[in-house]
């Protein structure tokens, strides 16, 4: 297979790369001596794009290691060759990605080398059920999990209770709002208006008999 065309692509690639490269400063920082005055959405803001470059820069060094190991292969004459099979590498997967290591059906197996460290040390969940075991306390590791996911559980039924337990609602200032509310376009007349039949209008009605 000619390979003169596939190494004037990955030259070309390359030198795109390191332009790029050259003009992404890591070491960047803001000009502000301070956040403190910043609103948190300016500094979320500025935080997501920075994580962003770092991540388009890591991107950026990978495709390139790949081009390298690439015009690599073409010098010793194994260019095209699948580091998996052997097997030749199809010359259409070759031109939509001459970086290509392997054939296409190839798919990656086993753990990730990034894997938590925790995960040396602790098995599956099943380890921490004793449910079938004589020591048995009925509070192992399934019960201590669903002490902790039940604070994760959203109702969707109207609740009574919302925060305050005050006679003016969850935060509210007049008595009545409690228990009046209003739909998602807010208040437009008397008819918009809904009243939930809680504890703040109990309340409210008892006081006003």
């Amino acid at each position: 297979m000619d390979t003169t065309w596939f190494k004037e692509q990955l030259q070309q690639r390359r030198k795109e790369l390191l332009k790029h490269q050259s003009s992404h400063d890591r070491t960047e920082r803001q000009d502000e001596l301070s956040n403190y005055d910043n609103h948190p959405a300016d500094n979320g803001t500025e935080l997501f794009e920075r994580e962003k470059d770092e991540a388009l820069f890591n991107h950026a060094e990978k495709a390139l290691h790949d081009i390298e190991d690439a015009l690599e292969k073409i010098d010793n004459g194994t260019y095209g060759i699948c580091e998996k099979t052997g097997g030749a590498i199809p010359e259409e997967r070759l031109r939509a990605y001459p970086e290509a290591r392997t054939v296409a059906f190839i798919k990656q197996t086993g753990v990730p080398s990034d894997r938590p460290a925790e995960e040396d040390v602790l098995g599956g969940f099943e380890n921490y059920n004793h449910d079938e075991e004589e020591r048995e306390t009925e509070f192992d590791g399934e019960g201590a999990y669903q002490q902790v996911a039940r604070f994760n559980d959203t109702s969707l039924e109207y609740e009574e209770e919302t925060g305050d337990t005050d006679l003016y609602g969850a935060n509210g200032v007049e008595s009545f709002e409690g228990f009046l509310s209003t739909g998602i376009d807010g208040y437009h007349g008397p008819d918009s208006v809904h009243v939930e039949q809680n504890e703040h209008y109990q309340a409210y009605r008892q006081r006003n008999q």
